[in-house]
């Protein structure tokens, strides 16, 4: 039986890309740069600040690029929930998870001054069960260690689990981890990426459709 579910963070959990894409744009304004194409800093929100950075400032070098890591970070970390919420019908899955006694929680590589946050913000942090973030431990996804750790902190074996994610690299985790893997359609993505070809056990389209899937038959509300 399924004892706990682990969530990626940005865009899986939640919609995270208003507020990192608004960081993007306030530095490339300071930079005299006119705001990026919106739909294409989404679809490099899961990239983190190296993907958006790297969109975002593609006329500069590598080097050039990791120089604004910190700026960029500095300017998100002032505004990390202005925009972002829960996507769609999450609250509802967390609420039903909740109320069945199901722990959750959140691996993400995003690093921790950064999740801790933004959870507490949303209201989220006390009801998490576990939250390993990118710099939490020595190595991050797609390493299958952060998803181990997580199963291990509640004390269930990572087949008792299963983890949601919106990029290749949750499920290349997942899977390494021997988990549940479910691919997110409606993450961070571009269009030429079709989440059914990363080799999930499920892909979804929306938070609700988990509720359905097997093994939370018992979260699901009464006809």
């Amino acid at each position: 039986m399924l004892k706990a579910i682990f969530f990626d963070l940005d865009g899986t959990l939640l919609d995270t890309a208003p507020d990192m894409i608004a960081a993007l744009n306030a530095l490339r304004a300071e930079h005299e740069l006119a705001p990026t194409d919106y739909g294409a800093a989404r679809a490099q929100v899961s990239n983190g600040a190296a993907g958006l950075l790297k969109l975002g400032f593609e006329h500069l070098d590598d080097a050039a690029r990791e120089a604004l890591r910190s700026p960029y970070l500095d300017r998100y970390a002032s505004n990390l929930a202005v925009g972002t919420a829960p996507f769609p019908g999450m609250l509802d899955v967390l609420d039903a998870l909740d109320a069945v006694g199901l722990p959750w929680g959140v691996v993400t590589n995003k690093p921790a001054f950064l999740t801790e946050p933004l959870l507490d913000a949303l209201d989220l942090a006390a009801r998490c069960a576990v939250t390993i973030s990118g710099d939490t431990l020595a190595r991050r996804k797609p390493h299958p260690e952060p998803l181990l750790h997580a199963a291990g902190s509640l004390g269930l074996s990572s087949a008792q689990t299963m983890y949601v994610g919106d990029a290749p690299r949750d499920i290349e985790a997942g899977r390494s981890a021997g988990m549940i893997t479910v691919a997110v359609t409606y993450g961070y993505h571009g269009p030429e990426e079709d989440p059914g070809n990363w080799g999930a056990d499920h892909t979804v389209a929306t938070p609700g459709e988990l509720l359905q899937l097997p093994g939370l038959g018992r979260t699901a509300k009464p006809e």
